[in-house]
């Protein structure tokens, strides 16, 4: 067997055996990695050290001439990924009596491609799978990649954009003040762009690279169905809002009964959110018709809380600063309770049981002015 003391120090694992394949020589570096020292090595077989996972020693040093391989051996609870060489060592004689193997642990490397395969596995799977587009462009603002679900459904092919200026393309967009910041470092996010017949929601992640070299990383959600439902849910509120104005208006109807006479009839419940819509409608009411009378008849109303009632009674006193009477007929008794509970001096308030009585005393009023 070959005298190894000068590969003693050296840099990579160096591992003799004979034919046998039982160890005859164990340098420094592979006690340091595999944590065995030359003494515990030597005289033992190469499998029971270095046991393979999914290979055999006696096929992977089959043919010396093949290139490195990476085998991953583990023993216990441990595991390690060595990129190996093999040398077949002769006897002068014909015989090889033995192989040298030259190896080096690449476990580090081993998990970096492992995990840049699984990346890449799963970002394949995202583009094609979800409605989503990926894209990077170079420092100039120049597609260097660009593939995506979101932008093949809309008949863009893979990488189409490549070799285009972003910049040109979508100017029209006015967001080119937004991407020249984004490629300055500054990270941003657009919602809702309409393009290519979709409307999209970018994310864009500015990243370090060389000059030619990604810039500008781009995540495209194609969000055209969200949109569509948010745009129909705000047809639908709005329709809803003009038909509530329409029952509020019908609700609480304001009636011209007679020259400068305004009756307002309010139904239903009553609270004090209503009561302020009722009080703006009957002041510009008055406001416009110049009236010099306002009933309020509360023959639909069957409750009130004590904040309802008070504003009543600030309604009747608003109408007195714009020079009209107010006039309040049929007040259910429970809601006469309550006006009384609170303390409030009707003496100076016209009230009346039915609404014919209150026509009555507008006209005596009127034909005495």
């Amino acid at each position: 067997m070959s005298d190894t003391s000068s590969l003693e120090g050296a840099p990579l694992i160096v591992i003799e055996a004979d034919a046998g394949l039982v160890v005859t020589a164990w340098n420094r570096r592979a006690h340091l990695v595999f944590g065995t020292g030359p003494s515990e090595a030597v005289g033992r077989g190469l499998a029971e050290l270095l046991p393979l996972v999914g290979a055999s020693w006696g096929e992977s040093l089959a043919d010396s001439d093949a290139a490195p391989r990476v085998l991953t051996v583990r023993r216990g609870d441990a595991s390690w990924s060595i990129e190996a060489w093999t040398q077949t060592l002769g006897d002068g004689e014909g015989r090889p009596p033995g192989v040298r193997i030259y190896g080096h642990d690449v476990g580090a490397r081993v998990t970096a491609e492992r995990t840049a395969a699984l990346e890449t596995t799963m970002l394949r799977a995202i583009k094609d799978n979800l409605d989503i587009a990926v894209w990077a462009v170079d420092e100039h603002g120049v597609f260097v990649y660009q593939d995506g679900k979101a932008i093949r459904d809309a008949g863009i092919a893979p990488h189409q954009f490549v070799g285009l200026n972003m910049l040109e393309m979508y100017k029209d967009l006015g967001n080119n003040p937004l991407i020249e910041r984004a490629l300055a470092g500054e990270p941003a996010r657009t919602y809702g762009a309409e393009s290519h017949g979709m409307f999209l929601d970018t994310y864009y992640i500015p990243v370090t690279g060389q000059p030619g070299e990604p810039r500008l990383i781009g995540v495209t959600l194609n969000v055209t169905e969200a949109k569509r439902v948010e745009l129909e849910m705000r047809r639908k509120i709005e329709l809803i809002e003009r038909q509530q104005q329409v029952i509020r208006e019908l609700a609480t109807p304001i009636i011209e009964v007679w020259d400068g006479v305004l009756t307002m009839p309010i139904v239903g419940l009553v609270d004090t959110a209503r009561t302020a819509e009722i009080m703006d409608s009957l002041l510009q009411a008055v406001t416009q018709t110049r009236a010099r009378f306002a009933i309020l008849d509360l023959t639909g109303v069957e409750v009130v809380d004590t904040g309802t009632a008070s504003h009543l009674i600030k309604m009747i006193q608003a109408l007195r600063l714009l020079g009209a009477e107010g006039i309040l007929t049929g007040i259910h008794p429970s809601i006469a309770q309550t006006i009384v509970a609170l303390g409030v001096d009707l003496s100076h308030v016209t009230v009346h049981a039915k609404l014919r009585d209150a026509l009555k005393h507008c006209l005596r009023a009127a034909h005495r002015a």
